[in-house]
């Protein structure tokens, strides 16, 4: 049964990405998005950035090169970190920011309840003038977050969705790549397609996942999801925040989840170089202390190409 679901999961993932190469020509000249080359971003988490970029250069001196992504997490009603998107620019990197509706009505959202920040915001992007990747409520398919699965129905948060995203062109807001952000597929998540917003709402589709232990697969973590989003959308894919911990052993697989990504055609990934320690998967991503992971990581990171943003 197994390698029936292979064989089927392998050929969605075939017919995906040809229809990823055409529409990759179309969406970044016809929308003004970023460059949407296959394996062309390398993105970095770092706890602390926004006070210091030193994480970020710390992470580019163990990986060999400097991320064209730089991502932070917002709270609701913060505003635009707009010194901080300008340290990320001088640097040749684009501004990836998860904006998350913490203790916050998402219906509200929806109804327009919150539209006087948004618009602040959205001019605040706009001013900024530069690409900037953004996602709203990410990993809504899961069950830990408030705006998630189990916590809101999907039709819901797609509402709150699609009213941001147009009040942001209605503002002229056009330097936005809009991230749709989903945990990859598991255990107690929720059906992916029921929380889509539709093509014309997304510019990207995000994937997060870890690899826990050893036995673990870039098949196993991501073949599923990436299979599933194939069947409603052909728009590009980010691994917008992965991982490898110390007990899947970080030397051995980093080197297959770069394989992977480039099998799989998707556009790069977003390290999460940050120690994790809630819940019961309690694992330090960094890799900066792990000569052999380093090592394995600059090799994968050097057989990308990346995008000027």
């Amino acid at each position: 049964m197994r390698s029936r679901l292979a064989v089927l999961v392998a050929i969605v993932i075939a017919a995906g990405a040809v229809l990823f190469a055409v529409s990759r020509l179309v969406s970044s000249s016809s929308t003004g998005a970023l460059p949407t080359d296959q394996a062309s971003y390398l993105g970095v988490y770092e706890s602390g950035a926004l006070q210091s970029y030193q994480p970020v250069t710390d992470f580019s001196d163990a990986v060999g090169m400097p991320p064209n992504l730089v991502g932070y997490y917002s709270g609701w009603e913060e505003p635009f970190q707009v010194s901080f998107a300008e340290k990320v620019l001088s640097h040749g990197a684009a501004t990836l920011l998860q904006w998350d509706p913490t203790r916050t009505s998402v219906s509200e959202i929806a109804d327009g309840g919150f539209d006087s920040y948004l618009r602040s915001f959205a001019r605040s992007v706009r001013d900024f003038g530069h690409p900037v990747v953004i996602g709203f409520g990410h990993e809504m398919n899961a069950y830990w977050y408030s705006w998630g699965y189990k916590h809101l129905p999907p039709s819901t948060f797609v509402a709150a969705w699609r009213h941001i995203v147009t009040l942001f062109r209605d503002q002229g807001a056009t330097n936005v790549t809009w991230l749709w952000t989903l945990q990859a597929d598991e255990s107690g998540t929720g059906t992916i397609a029921s929380w889509w917003p539709g093509a014309q709402y997304v510019t990207w589709v995000g994937i997060d996942g870890y690899y826990y232990h050893s036995s673990e697969t870039f098949f196993s973590i991501f073949g599923q999801t990436i299979a599933q989003v194939r069947m409603f959308t052909d728009l590009p894919i980010l691994l917008s925040e992965v991982g490898v911990g110390p007990d899947a052993g970080q030397a051995r697989k980093i080197p297959e989840l770069f394989a992977g990504m480039q099998q799989y055609g998707t556009l790069g990934l977003v390290w999460f170089d940050i120690a994790q320690h809630q819940g019961i998967y309690h694992q330090d991503w960094h890799i900066e202390d792990n000569p052999a992971a380093e090592t394995a990581f600059r090799r994968g990171a050097s057989a990308l190409t990346l995008a000027r943003p």
